[in-house]
């Protein structure tokens, strides 16, 4: 991991986001040269037979506090569903997460807290169930009867990346999501999307270019930081995800450019095709809608002959429509490193990432050791760094 690390002042961590979306600075890569230009004029670096592929996963307020009965507040910060499934946000009376919690040490487990901010009245309250090395289960139980979704969204914050050093303003609860943010789950914004208006999706429409999405819901493991000395001994988080038929169907077109808006939408594209590659490989033992994939489950499923894109997607979609399948979901968590061989994707569009973080191993798996100069041209060139800040195009050399 030591080779995947850059020096990033601080300085150039973007704190908010420009008053336009479009207006963010967009570094081009492509057959191994780099221009410089704007999110606006992206319609003009892509192929007219592109297929652009969003994640419209939606940012839920994820941080909430709660008083305790001697006055003091913990901060309970939400991560998953105890059970994996994201229709709990619709329960109507109580529902219990995965968490973190600030002071779980002076937290008694059998204390009721109250929500601090329940400016409406509805009697939000947190139960500690159990508590483990990496997170706490907490029940929460209202009385108001709407669901927990809308309960949060009154009582918590948007959860905005640790190296943003503020609180969450009421700009932040428009601005930290996409405009086609639809489903609700994520703990984090898919960043690379907050680069898109509404005028700007026109604009690729106009020019042929179509769009799709698949749903990945953000965790806060994408700002784990790897703390290993190489990536094999790190941990990769999962994240739930679902992709539908209809996308399924248009990656079976051999002749479509796939770009990858994010690299959540990168890995869940990639992490569907080896699920794809073990349904195929499976089909006589009968088939699922729900699919996970380890982090390095695709190594093990590499061995062998491997289908094309347009092979593997066909395939999957003939054992959808037999089995009267709409969608594929579950959790991955794959990882993607330098010697990763991309299987769906052809382009990324992505914002720059972290020090030794995992989502920069994604770039590097693109562009092997160019990823320090292109991080180096960006600084040089001003760009904005992390969430807030600008993006970038890369175009993958080779897709088998």
């Amino acid at each position: 991991m030591a080779a995947f690390n850059y020096d990033l002042p601080s300085n150039r961590i973007a704190m908010t986001p420009l008053d336009n979306r479009d207006a963010s600075k967009l570094l081009v890569r492509k057959n191994k040269s780099i221009q410089h230009s704007s999110y606006h004029r992206l319609p003009e670096f892509l192929p007219s037979n592109s297929l652009l592929v969003f994640n419209n996963t939606r940012v839920i307020a994820a941080r909430l506090r709660f008083k305790k009965s001697t006055g003091g507040e913990i901060e309970i910060f939400l991560l998953e569903p105890a059970n994996g499934d994201y229709e709990c946000l619709n329960d109507l009376e109580q529902s219990t997460w995965k968490c973190l919690v600030g002071g779980a040490k002076k937290w008694k487990n059998d204390e009721l807290l109250n929500a601090s901010n329940d400016i409406h009245n509805n009697k939000l309250q947190a139960q500690l169930v159990s508590k483990n090395d990496n997170h706490c289960l907490i029940n929460f139980q209202w009385s108001s009867g709407l669901p927990f979704e809308k309960i949060i969204s009154e009582t918590g914050k948007i959860p905005l990346p640790p190296y943003i050093k503020r609180e969450a303003t009421e700009d932040d609860q428009h601005r930290y999501q996409t405009v086609y943010a639809a489903h609700e789950g994520s703990v984090a914004a898919p960043t690379a999307g907050l680069h898109f208006t509404e005028t700007l999706i026109n604009n690729l429409t106009a020019k042929g270019i179509r769009h799709s999405f698949v749903t990945l819901h953000v965790g806060a493991g994408t700002f784990k930081p790897v703390t290993a000395a190489v990536i094999g001994e790190h941990a990769m988080h999962e994240e739930y995800f679902q992709v539908k038929i209809d996308l399924i169907t248009q990656l079976g077109n051999a002749d479509k450019t796939i770009v990858s808006v994010g690299t959540t939408s990168l890995r869940t594209l990639e992490s569907i095709y080896w699920i794809a590659v073990k349904a195929i490989r499976n089909r006589n033992k009968g088939f699922s809608s729900n699919n996970n994939l380890g982090q390095w489950e695709h190594l093990s499923l590499s061995e062998g002959i491997l289908p094309s894109r347009a092979e593997a997607f066909q395939q999957l979609k003939e054992l959808m429509v037999k089995h009267a399948v709409e969608s594929i979901a579950g959790h991955t968590g794959i990882c993607i490193a330098p010697g990763y061989v991309y299987k769906v994707a052809n382009a990324l569009i992505t914002n720059f990432h972290q020090p030794q973080s995992t989502l920069l191993l994604i770039i590097a798996a693109i562009m092997g050791d160019e990823w320090r100069y292109m991080y180096t041209s960006a600084l040089e060139n001003e760009y904005r760094f992390l969430s807030y800040g600008d993006g970038s195009l890369l175009f993958i050399d080779e897709t088998p």
